[in-house]
């Protein structure tokens, strides 16, 4: 499906380069914003826009997603006091914000955090902050660690959004009204600054990498899988680090520890991120590991992504950013290994059917 009819129904203005950023000088003066800005040479994070000069609008990807808003690195979830027997937990506070410049795949990271956590028993601290957000997206060029179409999420995906900006050549670019709350923002900023456009021509996103099946595929493959040899070949390079947990946009996994002052009465409890590819993930008491080598733990991460929560959500748990690929100090890509399991399971398939041919005749 091209951008064209994706995108072609729905209300839409010309900008410039120069009118964006207007726009993003009015926006921040109206609540916080935060936008990419660079990063040293090569990064580039989401942080509160101060000066709309600084913004980067054309980047592949940042370092981190929008998760650390939503869900911090590390929180205090409550104060407690033994000796009087009291505890107060600390309530986040819920504040207008608006996430410029998002990348399609990043806001389909955080539906995805919203499932997890609105499952069983709502996970308040997280909603709370989810609250009030307002999210306007940009289209971007993959590269050659992108796979987001292969998943299901193409570059200008819109759902979810209030606006998205497309750029349609050099220093022109298409900004898209969504929803009510776009509607909102542009027509308090228009006054006539924006240039209505009737007919829109956009090229397809150009995908260097993708899946080599369908992801609708990937559960039955992934569920017989188990024992393929994919798994220990990749766990021979892996380092363990844990560098593909914490970059994963869609990784929820935390700890719990109740930190106690040295009057033994009082502390806090504080949450903090996880990841089920460190070596102490799985440990419980009395040091059993039930995941102590990282075959196994590399064939969890990826199963959680492909095969675990997909069958219940129906879409993968991975959005294709390609941030664990782009930052493994081991070179280790995601889509090598889908792609390595595809096709070892497809010569298993004809193995057998060789079999069963040579039994007949």
């Amino acid at each position: 499906m091209s951008n064209r009819h994706r995108t072609g129904h729905l209300k839409h203005y010309s900008m410039s380069e120069a009118d964006i950023r207007q726009f993003l000088r009015f926006l921040s003066g109206t609540r916080k914003v935060y936008a990419p800005h660079r990063k040293g040479r090569q990064s580039f994070v989401f942080r509160e826009v101060e000066d709309a000069d600084a913004v980067v609008l054309d980047y592949p990807r940042t370092m981190q997603g929008l998760k650390k808003y939503f869900l911090p690195p590390r929180e205090i979830l409550l104060q407690f006091d033994t000796a009087r027997q009291e505890y107060h937990s600390e309530e986040p506070v819920v504040e207008e914000r608006i996430f410029f410049a998002v990348h399609s795949y990043d806001l389909e990271a955080v539906k995805r955090l919203d499932y997890s956590f609105l499952q069983g028993r709502e996970e308040s601290q997280y909603l709370k902050r989810r609250e009030e957000s307002v999210f306007i997206g940009i289209s971007y060029s993959p590269d050659s660690y992108h796979f987001g179409n292969s998943v299901g999420i193409p570059v200008d995906m819109t759902e979810g959004f209030s606006l998205f900006i497309q750029k349609a050549e050099e220093d022109h670019y298409l900004l898209f009204i969504i929803d009510y709350k776009g509607l909102k923002l542009v027509s308090d900023f228009h006054s006539g600054k924006l240039a209505d456009i009737s007919s829109i021509e956009l090229d397809e996103a150009d995908w260097p990498t993708r899946l080599q099946v369908h992801y609708n595929r990937l559960p039955e493959i992934f569920e017989k899988s188990y024992h393929s040899g994919i798994w220990e070949d990749v766990a021979e390079r892996c380092l363990g680090c844990g560098t593909c947990n914490l970059l994963c946009p869609t990784c929820y996994c935390f700890e719990v520890q109740d930190e106690v002052e040295l009057d033994l009465q009082t502390g806090q409890r504080e949450r903090s991120w996880d990841g089920c590819m460190l070596n102490h993930f799985a440990e419980v008491a009395g040091g059993e590991n039930f995941r102590e080598s990282l075959e196994q733990r590399t064939r969890h991460r990826l199963n959680r992504k492909f095969l675990y929560i997909t069958q219940h959500l129906n879409k993968p748990f991975c959005v294709g950013c390609g941030r664990c690929s782009s930052s493994c100090p081991a070179g280790i890509r995601i889509t090598d290994i889908i792609n390595g399991l595809v096709s070892d399971h497809h010569e298993k398939l004809l193995e057998k059917k060789s079999r069963s041919l040579m039994i007949k005749v």
